[in-house]
């Protein structure tokens, strides 16, 4: 039996013969964020500097959470969702169906086609609702009883809850990949569908990934002594990715979601083509759970790179995944001077909505391609000094650079060791 390896970006047969290396393109994005829930309003606050951060009333009540101030996501639409589906979703699938609503309805893909086995989903989030699982586990735990709990709760704090919702809600009848990797959940969606579009195995592929906010995650980050708390009383000044007087991230809430298929095949059915990924790199630092790597974080960036089929030079901007904390921004920090040292334009657009989670990949995607459309670069909102024991990279501070990027990277790292790294470019 012939199998198939992974030669560069190229796929090829054991006897070199090459198999299928389609370009990949998106024609349909979504999301559901803290600073908007529309293409239109999400661009003007990236150019304008507005932030989505804000204090969180509901988390003051419980003793030991010191971080009060989260994004979260306002004026979300689910009315397109039935009642009986509606049944069985929590928060987290409630933003994933919203932004994946969006980006369906972008790309035109028909009720034919959704159904048609044609279509596959792949699609993330750190667990399910937390929300949902809360308040199973209180009432069993506080009643030693199963009496009056609803069987259709597991359905909304399942760890594959989005995905399964989704393929319901939309009739998709392909394969459905669930990816939970913590904050690299939705790029590894997305790199995963990239790599399947392009290998010829999907025609099309809905991606992306949903996080909701909730007290229990917002108390777990604060044990970890990993979120901000000395700006509760000023959502302006925080959080403060590379900056020396960071304290830490900010818990957000949000979904992205992105429809890719091939050249092609976008061509063919006279789909909206918004810009191309064309390069995709992962791997684990196999090492520490919650420390990471920049040798690990630089071989992911490097991988991508080589899926491209660039080099260093070829990237014009990176958006960097940069959450405010002292460990992860100088190890990005290193492992992105080591690749690029500082030519390359570097911003972290988590300035603007905090940090989240299973979310961020596919929203920063979305980020980065208004940026590749509409010709700009936003700064890190909040750098205004940067920490000394940051790589010297070419930070962007201050206003909005007008610019014309043709090529930009998107790194996302997670707890575990995981990395991802997305290289995205205008068509």
């Amino acid at each position: 039996m012939t199998r198939a390896v992974i030669v560069g970006r190229g796929l090829r047969c054991e006897d070199g013969a090459a198999m299928a290396d389609h370009r990949v393109v998106v024609t349909g994005v979504g999301l559901a964020s803290p600073i908007g829930n529309d293409l239109a309003t999400v661009r003007e606050a990236l150019v304008s500097r507005r932030h989505g951060l804000s204090r969180v009333p509901a988390w003051e009540r419980y003793e030991g959470i010191e971080s009060r101030l989260g994004g979260l996501v306002r004026d979300l639409d689910v009315g397109f969702v039935s009642r009986k589906h509606l049944r069985a979703m929590g928060r987290v699938a409630k933003l994933a169906a919203a932004a994946t609503r969006d980006a369906v309805a972008m790309a035109g893909l028909s009720e034919d086609l959704l159904r048609s086995g044609a279509v596959s989903l792949f699609y993330g989030s750190t667990d399910g609702s937390t929300e949902a699982s809360e308040q199973y586990y209180r009432r069993l735990y506080t009643t030693d009883s199963f009496h009056g709990l609803l069987a259709s709760s597991y359905l909304k704090f399942m760890s594959h809850t989005c995905a399964a919702n989704l393929a319901s809600i939309f009739g998709i009848t392909g394969r459905v990949v669930p990816i939970c990797s913590a904050c690299t959940s939705a790029s590894q969606s997305i790199g995963e569908a990239y790599w399947s579009v392009r290998a010829g195995r999907e025609t099309v592929a809905i991606a992306g990934g949903a996080e909701e906010s909730h007290f229990t995650v917002a108390g777990v980050f604060d044990l970890m002594l990993a979120t901000s708390q000395r700006y509760n009383d000023a959502p302006d000044r925080t959080p403060r990715p590379f900056d020396r007087d960071r304290d830490g991230l900010i818990i957000s809430e949000g979904a992205g979601t992105l429809v890719l298929e091939s050249f092609e095949h976008a061509k063919r059915r006279g789909a909206p083509i918004l810009a191309e990924i064309v390069g995709f790199g992962s791997n684990c630092d196999g090492a520490h759970l919650t420390t990471p790597s920049p040798v690990g974080m630089r071989r992911a960036i490097e991988r991508a790179l080589e899926d491209a089929r660039l080099g260093p030079g070829d990237i014009d901007y990176i958006n960097a995944h940069a959450t405010g904390t002292e460990v992860g921004d100088i190890a990005e920090s290193q492992a992105t001077y080591e690749v690029f040292g500082d030519a390359v334009p570097v911003s972290s657009t988590k300035s603007y909505t905090g940090h989240t989670l299973g979310g961020c990949g596919a929203i920063e995607s979305i980020f980065c391609i208004l940026m590749l459309e509409h010709g700009f670069l936003p700064p890190t909102r909040t750098l205004e000094h940067v920490d000394a024991r940051c790589a010297p990279l070419r930070y962007l501070t201050g206003e909005v650079r007008r610019a014309r990027p043709q090529r930009i990277m998107n790194n996302n790292f997670a707890f575990g060791g995981i990395n991802t790294s997305l290289v995205l470019a205008a068509v």
